[in-house]
């Protein structure tokens, strides 16, 4: 067992619940709380992932891969329509989208006898805008990794230790992120997202964010890889490639990536 005082009361609070289902993403955090819950109650333990445009093919895989090393079970929830709350794209959208995912995920668990439904918030999160959070309190969804003050190095720490391919996984959020608060959000600028971020991924950018404003991409990637974007023969395969999948302006956000970009446009309303 991982010598943490944290992680020790972690595990035993997942194992005084006996039976948990988590909504499991396949990210740093989800993740390392299936493998706890999966070392706390063993079998009775498992993964509900929603498969919804929100989520790139890439991001699914991932998760598969990961709950199969766990050794954990999984079950994918097929959400192929974006709800009229969600498509609108309200500033609280995040609301309406987990109200409706851990609506599914607890219906899921229901069927399977569990009513202990946790995600994996961490104690981080709290600093960004997250209305989300409304929801999971309404529909009563534990968050045992923000309730017990563990951080997103901590996550990163404990995931390493138990070996998980997720510990240095970078953070990552829901496709209708890259959408602008108030711009509808349509499966042809998800699809554009997607192909986009896997273009970078596959370059070798680790985190990368292709917001789309329409017809413009503007991409964010970390500071000390900005100079690169710029380089040719990358530039003009960038410019190409983007406009490729649907977009008609391709730009570069010279400050860089930074978490929740989208929220820094509340301050001004």
């Amino acid at each position: 067992m991982i010598n943490n005082d944290k992680y020790k009361t972690l595990i035993s609070h997942l194992t005084g619940l006996g039976k948990i289902a988590v909504a499991y993403s396949g990210g740093v955090d989800s993740s390392f709380l299936l493998a706890a819950a999966k070392i706390a109650v063993g079998e009775n333990a498992v993964g509900i992932t929603i498969d919804s445009p929100a989520l790139p093919r890439y991001e699914l895989e991932d998760s598969k891969r990961t709950a199969a090393l766990i050794g954990a079970k999984h079950i994918i929830i097929e959400s192929p329509d974006i709800e009229e709350e969600v498509k609108q794209n309200p500033v609280n959208r995040c609301y309406f989208c987990k109200k409706l995912e851990f609506g599914s995920v607890i219906a899921e668990a229901l069927k399977l006898g569990i009513v202990n439904v946790i995600d994996g918030s961490n104690a981080d999160d709290v600093k960004d805008f997250r209305p989300g959070f409304k929801a999971t309190r309404e529909l009563k969804v534990a968050s045992p990794l923000l309730e017990l003050g563990i951080t997103k190095s901590e996550v990163r720490e404990f995931s390493k230790e138990l070996n998980l391919p997720t510990w240095n996984k970078p953070a990552y959020a829901c496709l209708f992120s890259r959408i602008p608060y108030g711009q509808e959000i349509k499966p042809e600028d998800l699809i554009k997202v997607e192909k986009s971020e896997k273009f970078f991924i596959d370059k070798g950018f680790r985190t990368i964010r292709v917001r789309c404003h329409d017809t413009i991409a503007r991409i964010e990637v970390l500071k000390e890889e900005l100079e690169s974007l710029f380089r040719e023969p990358l530039r003009e395969e960038i410019n190409l490639t983007l406009k490729s999948f649907g977009f008609k302006y391709v730009t570069i956000d010279i400050e860089g990536y930074r978490m929740g970009s989208m929220n820094e446009v509340l301050n001004k309303l």
